[in-house]
């Protein structure tokens, strides 16, 4: 089974900065399609933003301009870098590749309050 470990996440105050990291077993992450989701209580998970292998991205309106995400496929790890972040981005965070593998990891929490 195909295992996500997502970390970095935290409290910041509006306007504050996060990076998060997602390490992943996928065997194939060199050419695979990966992708950040968020999910917020009470609400479903949404797609973030996504990344290809050569490293082009594509946001979410809500968060472009403000996330970017890049990677490292020698460490098969793919990163979130969040600036200007706002209340509204407080969620759950996780990664999986596109298509959504079966599994998902434990997410990392970011909440965003003053």
């Amino acid at each position: 089974q195909v295992q996500f470990v997502e970390s970095g996440g935290g409290t910041v105050q509006p306007g504050g900065s996060l990076r998060l990291s997602c390490t992943t077993s996928l065997s194939f992450f060199n050419v695979a399609f990966m992708a950040w989701f968020r999910q917020a209580p009470g609400k479903e998970r949404d797609l973030v933003g996504s990344i290809l292998s050569d490293g082009t991205a594509a946001y979410a309106d809500s968060v472009k301009g403000r996330f970017t995400i890049s990677r490292d496929n020698a460490k098969s790890t793919v990163y979130l870098e969040m600036n200007s972040l706002k209340a509204e981005d407080t969620a759950v965070y996780y990664c999986n590749s596109l298509p959504v593998q079966g599994s998902w990891g434990q997410g990392t929490q970011v909440t965003v309050s003053s």
